[in-house]
């Protein structure tokens, strides 16, 4: 379905809200005028679909956004130090409030949240009977709380809007909103779209949200507020509904990363589609993280930029009897017709990431503008979710033992060949004991994935991972009273003085 988001970019153009000065003074028609962008229930979706196609953009999910989780965690490291100095500061620590990476993904977040806010506006404008209206607003606010939980996570307080600005010189004046209240705001807009989104979206799409899409995002953001009951009541309900909405997990773990991928793939809750080879203005639809990760001087369609690469660590500490290491690194490439080790690579003598550039379907010789369906949320999260929330609330039990041996019995599983690692975990555990094992297993079944420097904040766990003695990235440089947020961009800060004050640290 990328094609109708590409065709509805323009909209949610005409509606965007950016926030830097320059845009400011723009003042597109559609924001002065709504009431011509919306005449049919039809047009209110067109905002939507835009809204979903800013996010697969590169400055969000094609490489800015995405990029800097990754070299925020402790799972991977820069590669060549030949690439530019923004990337560096956020791998090591040492970021100023004119980082470019930032400034880049900050304004196509709010991109999307003006494109969801206009859709909301045109379908309260129409007078459509709620049945029609409600799944539409539905949507968009879904796609609001996305891009917010990713915001508020990044930054903390933030300007939160939830509404359509006619004028955008108000923009100038608006002050932040305590991370607290847009954690609220969150809920309730997964709480509005859990109720009113079908269980299913046509075809069993993927790429837009549904009733289970917005249970497991619930489900995400108590656990970040560490609000574990309702996480795994939420989880739970995802679980005990997988059926009903075609959840389950993949039979080979290669298949997750192995595009074009299925738009209805039953392990994907939500992802976000590229469609191999189609670009657009804006970096719509350039996917760039297959050459971000792959090895510098490989022989195509597996050379890359060698930019974004594990911890040395990451790979030695990873047990070779694991099936998700043989997916998850590059290892050994091709490179002048030959087959040469990580220690003979080109550019960087490391094992590199495989998930993107292995696999990158209808591609670029270096896999750029890949076919990838990145997946933001899969039923392998959901499962760790309950399980963690459980042992929070009930203590070392025998559900949450289940949940973590699903997925290391899919991960026994090599292409059809059955092995015996890893080990079901049994019954014994103390607590503590019990919730490392559970972000450790997090950590492996999603690595690479833009989900461990999430969890590093919210566990608090940046001083341990960072300075502790089995440190797989060290970084002396690291302060909790400053790196569990990024600076706002200094613009914005010039613009207008209201957001002040700057993150602490910066």
């Amino acid at each position: 379905m990328k094609h109708l988001f590409n065709r509805s970019i323009f909209l949610t153009a005409a509606v965007s809200l950016l926030l830097g000065c320059a845009d400011l003074d723009e003042k597109p028609v559609g924001l002065l005028a709504p009431e011509s962008l919306f005449r049919t229930s039809k047009d209110v979706e067109t905002a939507i679909m835009g809204a979903y196609g800013w996010m697969a953009t590169e400055r969000l999910y094609g490489r800015q956004f995405v990029s800097a989780l990754m070299l925020r965690s402790d799972m991977e490291d820069i590669g060549d130090r030949g690439t530019p100095a923004e990337r560096q500061q956020v791998n090591d620590f040492n970021m100023d409030d004119n980082n470019n990476m930032v400034n880049q993904f900050w304004p196509v977040w709010y991109q999307v949240i003006s494109g969801t806010n206009a859709a909301i506006f045109g379908a309260q404008g129409l007078n459509l009977p709620e049945a029609t209206a409600n799944p539409l607003i539905a949507e968009a606010r879904f796609i609001r709380a996305f891009a917010y939980f990713h915001l508020v996570q990044v930054f903390g307080d933030i300007p939160y809007i939830d509404y359509f600005i006619k004028n955008p010189e108000s923009v100038k004046s608006i002050s932040k909103t305590p991370a607290a209240t847009v954690y609220a705001s969150i809920i309730a807009d997964l709480e509005f779209a859990k109720q009113w989104l079908p269980d299913k979206q046509p075809s069993e799409v993927r790429s837009r949200a549904t009733k289970g899409t917005a249970a497991s995002y619930l489900a995400s953001v108590h656990l970040t507020m560490g609000q574990y009951q309702k996480a795994y009541t939420e989880a739970k309900w995802v679980i005990d509904n997988k059926d009903k909405f075609g959840y389950g997990l993949e039979a080979d773990f290669q298949t997750l990363f192995k595009a074009p991928q299925a738009p209805n793939m039953k392990e994907h809750i939500f992802d976000i589609d590229f469609l191999g080879m189609k670009t657009g203005e804006g970096g719509a639809n350039d996917d760039i993280m297959a050459p971000m990760t792959g090895v510098r001087g490989g022989d195509a369609p597996r050379s890359g930029w060698s930019v974004i690469v594990p911890s040395m660590k990451v790979y030695s500490t990873w047990d070779n009897r694991d099936y998700r290491k043989e997916v998850s690194f590059e290892d050994s490439l091709l490179i002048g017709g030959k087959l040469v080790p990580y220690t003979e690579f080109t550019n960087t003598k490391r094992p590199h990431i495989a998930k993107y550039a292995r696999f990158a379907g209808n591609s670029n010789s270096e896999g750029r503008d890949s076919d990838h369906n990145y997946a933001a949320m899969r039923y392998a999260e959901i499962l760790l979710i309950a399980a963690e929330a459980s042992v929070e609330v009930n203590g070392p039990n025998a559900e949450a033992l289940g949940y973590i041996n699903q997925i290391r019995a899919r991960a026994r599983n090599w292409a059809g060949k059955q092995t015996t690692f890893p080990e079901d975990v049994k019954a014994g555990l103390a607590k503590d004991a019990l919730i490392d094992l559970i972000l450790d297993d997090r950590r492996l079944e999603l690595a690479f994935e833009y989900k461990r420097w999430y969890d590093i904040k919210r566990r608090n766990l940046g001083e341990k991972v960072f300075k502790g003695p089995n440190s797989l990235e060290p970084h002396e440089t690291f302060s909790a009273t400053r790196d569990y947020l990024m600076p706002l961009p200094r613009v914005e800060l010039q613009v207008n003085p209201n957001l002040a004050p700057q993150n602490p640290g910066y």
